[in-house]
């Protein structure tokens, strides 16, 4: 009966995170879209892992297909969240090629929601790429391009 009861009420705390996370209040806080007038395709790259392998296949397929399309014909939003936000990070090892992604368009976005846990657990301030969009929750980003029309790809 009690583990009945505890399963209910994790079931009951996961819709409630659900709701949440597709709120209209945290789709209004949103970053703004990329504005890509001429783009024909449309892309969400996920990073959600601390992983420099991962970190070099995010960037790997955004120069690539900002090769293959041309940087008008595309629209490339990179989305970090969790551990994935070391990607950008002021001192990762990455940071030119994410400047150089940048200067071409993409878009690079940090969930405030790991900044500021990290933040509180540390007592320190997380020092970002200037680049770095800052979007209230990182998941909420994902789902606002989505229902724009963008894929979403997790490398």
């Amino acid at each position: 009966m009690a583990v009945a009861q505890g399963l209910r009420q994790r079931i009951g705390q996961a819709l409630a995170a659900l709701a949440l996370l597709s709120s209209p209040a945290l789709a209004q806080n949103a970053a703004p879209i990329i504005d890509k007038p001429f783009a024909e395709h449309h892309l969400a790259l996920q990073l959600s892992d601390n992983d420099p392998k991962k970190e070099a296949l995010t960037i790997s397929v955004a120069y690539n297909l900002l090769k293959y399309y041309g940087p008008d014909r595309i629209a490339i939003e990179v989305v970090t969240f969790g551990p994935g936000i070391d990607l950008l990070r002021a001192g990762n090892a990455h940071r030119a090629e994410v400047d150089s992604l940048v200067s071409q368009g993409v878009q690079f976005d940090v969930c405030m929601n790991t900044i500021e846990t990290i933040e509180r657990e540390t007592g320190k301030p997380v020092d970002l790429n200037p680049h770095a969009v800052k979007v209230d929750a990182g998941v909420a980003q994902i789902l606002a391009l989505t229902e724009k029309g963008f894929t979403l790809v997790r490398p």
